[in-house]
């Protein structure tokens, strides 16, 4: 087996993602541009329909597949390298659709919360999430394991300024509901009837000043005082599932 061998690391310019369900995504996604996969034989079973007679395949055992991803990854028998995404722009997915909130994160930094955000994003048909660039994970295979196939389906779009970033979602008409446990009004009072973009700061430092003096609104969800605050994945789920299913 060649190419990063021991490393967890892909080739220049490419992703390694692994797991069944990032990698069926990755396979089904017709954006994506795949380099190459190592697997089991029981992975490729494992897997939804069947691969191209001409797919680059690799046989390998388990143990060969460990040194290919980072310590301790469930590769579930099935390592893709493949290209990144392309960008998505930010103009490109905004809808107006009320169904359809946008997640913005601001020094969200942790790929597993990325990857269970965008999970949360897809489940409730959010248009995409947005980050700043360089306060945000790069594509990875922790971010795809995380997401469950998501990382393929919800627009990721990274922007240089974040602020300028929701001055654009107010001008196409969204709504910006920051979440902030010291929010005065809970977030079901707080949310209108039409788009949303829902704004989260990193656990333990919130949202940034700048930030906040970009949203319209900031909101808390009603937890107990027992708690002093969520997971900024779980408060996510929760806080999407409360615009779904807002009256």
């Amino acid at each position: 087996m060649q190419g990063g061998r021991g490393s967890g690391r892909a080739s220049t310019g490419a992703v390694r993602l692994w797991g069944r369900h990032a990698v069926e995504a990755a396979l089904k996604n017709p954006d994506r541009n795949h380099r190459k996969l190592w697997a089991t034989r029981e992975g490729v079973a494992s897997l939804d329909g069947e691969l191209p007679s001409d797919f680059p395949v690799e046989w390998a055992q388990p143990a060969d597949l460990a040194r290919l991803v980072a310590r301790d990854a469930p590769h579930q028998g099935l390592v893709l390298e493949c290209d990144a995404l392309e960008d998505v722009f930010l103009e490109d997915v905004l809808d107006g659709d009320p169904a359809h909130p946008v997640v913005v994160l601001d020094q969200v930094t942790d790929p597993h919360n990325v990857g269970a955000i965008l999970r949360s994003a897809a489940a409730f048909g959010a248009c995409a999430i947005v980050t700043q660039d360089r306060h945000a994970p790069p594509e990875s295979g922790t971010v795809a394991k995380s997401a469950s196939g998501a990382l393929e389906v919800v627009p990721w779009v990274r922007v240089v300024n974040l602020s300028r970033a929701l001055e654009d979602i107010a001008e196409a008409g969204y709504w910006r509901i920051g979440l902030d446990g010291e929010g005065t009004a809970t977030l079901a009072e707080a949310l209108p009837a039409g788009p949303v973009a829902l704004v989260l700061g990193a656990e333990g430092e919130g949202m940034r000043h700048n930030v906040t003096q970009h949203c319209d609104a900031v909101a808390r969800l009603p937890i107990s005082r027992t708690v002093e605050s969520l997971n900024v994945s779980n408060a996510a789920a929760i806080a999407l599932y409360a615009i779904a299913t807002r009256g």
